[in-house]
């Protein structure tokens, strides 16, 4: 999703961010590529302040990389890698649910349910930035059900490097209601109390994010191609 269709409840540095991260990850922009903070200020109507603001919060991500003379770059990102980031991800969340199936009180396991049934509505009105934001307090709701801070922060400092990809992947046709589907078969097992099929679960809603992420690039690449 660009920038025109980007919610207005975002801030202006976080829809510069959200619409870059976009082009970063299907590779509209190519690694190596200097980003210039005029031009994408030209873009977004917006001043050099929260395009700086977008820049830092991106190279935190590891999606450019910031140089002397050279100002912000595209970074360099091998599908190969992504798929490795998503498998290290799948790892760390798997572990989290299934401590969190055995761990998380009543009232966790209902605020649980209740973030899954908001999403519903935002699945079906088609709103990929109301469910991706859903989507990231279900994940945290589940390493806060862990009880170890420790995980915890590990599991949130991955999902923040991660997000940029893991946000790019429900824009695959019929993605978001896949994801919605697999939550559900994840909450079932965590309301059962079935920790290890909760991380099974949890390991095959990680791959089919992958997948869903590898597909839409190969998509959005010959598309380029074909137009070129």
């Amino acid at each position: 999703m660009t920038e025109a269709g980007a919610p207005s409840t975002l801030l202006l540095s976080e829809r510069i961010r959200v619409a870059l991260a976009d082009e970063i990850t299907t590779g509209l922009l190519a690694p190596g590529l200097s980003l210039d903070e005029q031009q994408i200020g030209d873009r977004f109507g917006a001043s050099r302040t929260p395009v700086r603001e977008a820049f830092r919060q991106l190279a935190s991500a590891g999606l450019i990389e910031m140089r002397p003379r050279r100002g912000a770059i595209v970074a360099a990102m091998t599908p190969e890698r992504i798929v490795d980031m998503f498998e290290m991800s799948a790892e760390m969340e798997a572990m989290c649910v299934r401590l969190a199936t055995y761990r998380m009180n009543p009232i966790e396991r209902s605020q649980l349910r209740r973030l899954h049934e908001e999403s519903e509505a935002m699945v079906a009105a088609g709103d990929i930035d109301a469910y991706d934001q859903l989507n990231w307090r279900f994940h945290r709701a589940i390493y806060e059900g862990t009880h170890n801070s420790f995980i915890a922060q590990q599991a949130t400092e991955l999902r923040d490097r991660m997000a940029a990809f893991r946000r790019t992947q429900l824009r695959e046709d019929g993605r978001p209601e896949r994801s919605r589907a697999e939550h559900g078969a994840l909450l079932d097992a965590i309301m059962r109390g079935d920790g290890e099929e909760a991380a099974k679960q949890m390991r095959a809603h990680m791959f089919n994010a992958s997948s869903a992420m590898e597909r839409l690039v190969a998509t959005m690449r010959e598309e380029r191609d074909a137009n070129a």
